[in-house]
């Protein structure tokens, strides 16, 4: 299995004189696309309902639990990143950290998979797991993360969501009350002002 993940990875990663623009492409989206999800989250909060903002909150939970059990995975099984034995070629600079999973897609693909569980956030779900595609691609080109890697996200991922769909009484109806009042707390000018919603 490890020969056929470097096979794979060597497929994918920059040659050593890669073209720049595609490596600032490549760059931009394994950097920049993961605040995506912050935003997405926010403005869900921020423009929605009680239902919707239960969404917003299970997405995020789906996001921090695969955080979280990545790092319990990083604890147990500690594999190297593709420049900590020297394969290929690594044009973004990262931590030489456990490379499985992959902490960038699990987040994307946890939040994604969890607004794809209900209908009235499953466009923003589509967009976000779509957006998932290129940055495995860019996090691989960039020779920080191996493919299976990214598999590895997407069964966290999955896990994730699905666990705390299936958990939601819970986390989700116990945290929302404080959270929404904390929020009213912070943005009561704004609410004021009819700027925000309430």
């Amino acid at each position: 299995m490890e020969e056929l993940n470097q096979a794979l990875f060597l497929m994918i990663n920059a040659p050593d004189h890669a073209q720049a623009l595609l490596l600032a492409m490549a760059r931009g989206v394994a950097e920049w696309s993961i605040w995506l999800i912050p935003l997405t989250l926010t403005f869900g909060w921020l423009r929605g309902d009680e239902r919707l903002r239960k969404l917003m909150l299970m997405a995020t939970a789906s996001g921090l639990a695969g955080l979280l059990i990545n790092q319990l995975i990083g604890l147990i099984w500690q594999h190297p990143r593709p420049f900590m034995i020297g394969l290929g070629h690594t044009f973004l600079a990262h931590a030489p950290d456990p490379s499985f999973p992959s902490d960038h897609l699990t987040l994307i693909w946890a939040v994604a998979f969890s607004l794809l569980l209900h209908e009235r956030s499953r466009t923003a779900g589509l967009c976000l797991a779509l957006l998932g595609l290129p940055v495995a691609w860019a996090r691989i080109y960039l020779g920080v993360h191996f493919p299976l890697d990214m598999a590895g996200a997407v069964l966290v991922a999955l896990i994730s969501a699905w666990f705390i769909q299936r958990e939601e009484h819970y986390f989700i109806d116990p945290l929302y009350r404080p959270i929404l009042s904390f929020y009213q707390l912070l943005a009561s000018p704004l609410i004021r002002r009819g700027w925000m919603r309430d």
